[in-house]
């Protein structure tokens, strides 16, 4: 069969031809050689059938590379692993204020902001250099669903409120310079044109292009915990309920593992991995 020829269907129920440079890149991000990504790509072009889903393309990728390194796997594992920061989108407004802390911002999450006509919850309120921006966060369980339009209108009408009283506020000497919108899917066309057309800041998964969600993770090394590949759901939900968000976090609070009762040669197994993906 004709690899170009091939149709996988997405988490979206798109249907789109399989790309061999888009799984090559994607492989290729984790760390691993050319001799594991080529043994990789030979075994699913093996497999491929017409109507192929992209996760079944993904488990296999997923599998293989474990077999080989696990922090391999749990470099590939990034975007899934954003998405079981869930249920909840707090453990995603913590890991994103992680992220802006490392980038040079001095962060704070959930705070209540009296805007002109109302007071509203704000996810993370960021200052550097001696200006402020304030974030959104819009985060999916779910994959393949995107933010349309109205996700910025509404963050934009919220945006203009805020600054319209921010210089009444106390402890707010750093002037209001911008609205961020970020999530962790991507945004519809319409939802981009309007960010960028009312000069809100949109960030999401692979956009603005080099510099979205996962080019920031990947330069600053930010893996969020569920990207482990050796601890389970219940363990990685434990964590994350004690804020502890990034792999490097754990590092710092290993003492977590002695709570949750892993023995010491797993715990070993698991800071290994995590050391390798913080490096």
């Amino acid at each position: 069969m004709e690899i170009t020829n091939v149709e996988v269907i997405k988490s979206s129920g798109e249907k789109v031809k399989f790309s061999l440079d888009k799984l090559r890149l994607s492989l290729k991000r984790t760390g691993a050689d050319d001799t594991v990504v080529n043994q990789i790509l030979d075994c699913v072009k093996d497999e491929l059938y017409q109507g192929i889903s992209t996760n079944e393309i993904y488990n296999r990728a997923f599998a293989l590379l474990k077999k080989n390194k696990s922090h391999f796997a749990s470099k590939y594992k990034l975007k899934k692993a954003i998405y079981e920061l869930g249920p909840t989108g707090f453990p995603f407004e913590r890991f994103l204020s992680a992220i802006l802390d490392y980038s040079g911002f001095k962060t704070e999450v959930g705070s209540i902001v009296k805007g002109k006509c109302v007071s509203h919850e704000v996810d993370v309120i960021a200052c550097k250099n001696s200006e402020s921006i304030i974030v959104e966060c819009k985060f999916h369980s779910q994959q393949g669903l995107k933010c349309n339009v109205k996700i910025p209108l509404y963050i934009n009408s919220r945006y203009l409120d805020i600054n319209g009283n921010w210089h009444n506020l106390k402890k707010r000497d750093a002037p209001l310079k911008a609205g961020w919108v970020v999530t962790n899917t991507r945004f519809t066309k319409d939802a981009l044109q309007y960010g960028k057309c009312c000069g809100l800041y949109l960030l999401s998964w692979d956009y603005p292009s080099d510099n979205g969600l996962k080019d920031r993770i990947d330069r600053l090394g930010l893996y969020p915990i569920t990207v482990s590949t050796l601890l389970s759901n219940r363990e990685k939900q434990f964590l994350l309920s004690r804020s502890v968000v990034l792999c490097r976090d754990l590092i710092n609070d290993k003492f977590y593992l002695d709570h949750l009762g892993v023995s010491e040669t797993r715990k070993k197994k698991i800071l290994n991995e995590i050391s390798q993906l913080c490096n």
